[in-house]
């Protein structure tokens, strides 16, 4: 059956069963498949990166002389603590901060998805919710990720609190995936409308992610460091849950916080790039023209202190030590997994079999062939710290089953109308590859998962799958290309044995990227 928040709750109480070793192989323990052993360990990888633990590590107080340590610097508490924060995890994180700072913190505004409250009170996550006479007010906005009205009138909220602070205060900010549509705030006379159609005709041109964000940056009033200026002269401490490969402060939610690398010089090539610069509103030319001419020049951030508090790659290292315990050899490749995920796809494929040759050397030569291919897909994707050579070597020496694991965002070309999301994509594009012809002697299973419960448009969170999918697909009158042609990776997933292989956890209250993990067993 699916995996819904009931099982994923009923498993964690459960005992981990470890796969019981027999020679070179193993078996699995009885009562616990191979399936549920990654169900499971999907499970444990997002209760690593929850706001609380991470909210905990990076806190502490000393009630009795009222000090605050963030990591190895010292506040001075004395009524003089205030809150802000936007992203799809910072509901979970404001609780936390409510729950250790107590009567310190005076006041707080923050900005989170529409509907997350009434999710986490449906599934029970008490913890996630603020105290019901919390002194931080809640705004909701973005549906869909996408900013609107009311995420533009929590981040005037927002920018009016820090305005409003003075050189004795403390503004603690916190910041997660998805903070950039819910920090809309554009510089007058630009509005909402007028950026959201300017980055949606660059984007539609190719334009990178950070292409995007020295556009964004240079039209918000709050992104590229104008949080920071609004608070100042106050101290600023943001705690920062990354969703973006390489944790680059300056990119997460558009970097509020850090000072802007970029100046007017380097957007006018941008748009000249993707002849865009004829085309600009009047509001966006008199805002680029204003930064030009500003005599103060860009500002500085010299007054912030900002803490990586949680990411993918404390994710995997989690699901590491788990895989271990449940007695795979666990190794994590990367956490910055990227690219088109049709090469993703492939990547994995050649990954499995080349891992399940080294694994079972006896029942084939090494695939020579396939091993230069993946070396040569590995390095066309341009993986950073990707740790292939190292995990190839310990899946020969295993001569057990191995659990391989990686982390990051693929991306997907949409060509249909269709129902999905990037990790059920993957899934399903993996499980064609794999089919395509016999492993040998090697069980694979393949599992794809957005750590905060929402696979694109959808209810779930990805889906795994083993080598036997397009067989079976064909077998229930499921013709996989078809689905993949039109993106419709979720109406595959929810029509194939019932909706089995799909991943529902609901939102989880947190966002570290996507994971992925490849266990191999053999027979």
């Amino acid at each position: 059956m699916a995996v819904t928040l009931q099982v994923l709750h009923r498993l964690a109480r459960a005992p981990l069963r470890p796969l019981l070793r027999e020679g070179p192989g193993a078996r699995l323990a009885s009562g616990m498949a191979l399936a549920e052993h990654a169900q499971k360990l999907f499970e444990i990888t997002i209760g690593a990166v929850l706001p609380g633990p991470m909210m905990h590590r990076a806190l502490s107080l000393d009630p009795g002389s009222g000090q605050l340590k963030v990591r190895d610097r010292s506040f001075q508490l004395r009524q003089n603590l205030y809150l802000v924060g936007f992203g799809k995890a910072v509901l979970g994180m404001a609780a936390a901060a409510e729950e250790l700072l107590g009567e310190h913190l005076v006041q707080g505004v923050i900005s989170v998805p529409k509907g997350i409250r009434a999710a986490m009170e449906y599934t029970g996550k008490q913890d996630m919710l603020l105290k019901s006479h919390s002194r931080v007010q809640v705004f909701e906005g973005a549906e869909d990720n996408l900013p609107d009205r009311d995420a533009l009138r929590a981040a005037l909220a927002i920018r009016q609190l820090a305005e409003g602070l003075t050189a004795d205060d403390l503004l603690l900010v916190l910041i997660s995936g998805g903070g950039s549509a819910l920090l809309p705030a554009p510089i007058p006379p630009v509005t909402l409308e007028e950026k959201q159609t300017l980055t949606k005709l660059l984007a539609a041109r190719g334009a990178t992610i950070q292409e995007l964000n020295t556009i964004r940056k240079a039209l918000s009033q709050l992104k590229g460091g104008g949080l920071a200026q609004a608070a100042y002269p106050a101290q600023v401490v943001s705690l920062i849950l990354s969703d973006v490969v390489g944790d680059p402060v300056d990119v997460i939610a558009s970097g509020p916080t850090v000072a802007s690398a970029h100046n007017v010089q380097d957007c006018l090539h941008i748009l000249n790039r993707y002849g865009l610069r004829a085309a600009l509103p009047r509001s966006v030319k008199t805002v680029l023209a204003q930064a030009d001419s500003d005599p103060h020049g860009p500002h500085t951030c010299g007054h912030v202190l900002n803490v990586i508090i949680g990411s993918n790659a404390l994710a995997l290292a989690e699901a590491q030590r788990q895989a271990e315990t449940l007695g795979y050899r666990a190794v994590v490749l990367t956490a910055a997994m990227q690219g088109d995920v049709k090469s993703v796809a492939k990547f994995y494929e050649l990954l499995a079999r080349v891992a399940g040759a080294h694994l079972t050397p006896s029942s084939a030569g090494t695939p020579v062939e396939e091993g230069e291919q993946l070396h040569k897909l590995a390095a066309e994707l341009q993986l950073p710290d990707l740790h292939l050579k190292e995990a190839l070597e310990v899946v020969a020496r295993a001569g057990g089953p191995i659990c391989l694991l990686a982390g990051g965002e693929p991306t997907v070309q949409l060509q249909g109308s269709g129902k999905g999301g990037r990790n059920q994509e993957l899934a399903l594009r993996v499980g064609v590859e794999l089919g395509q012809r016999p492993l040998g002697s090697v069980d694979v299973l393949f599992l794809s998962g957005g750590t905060d419960g929402k696979d694109g448009p959808t209810e779930a969170a990805g889906a795994w799958i083993m080598p036997e999918l397009a067989n079976q697909a064909t077998a229930e009158g499921l013709d996989v290309a078809t689905f993949l042609a039109h993106n419709d990776s979720h109406t595959f997933f929810h029509r194939f044995q019932g909706g089995a292989h799909l991943l529902y956890t609901g939102l989880t209250g947190t966002n570290v990227m996507d994971v992925h993990f490849l266990f191999l067993r053999p027979r």
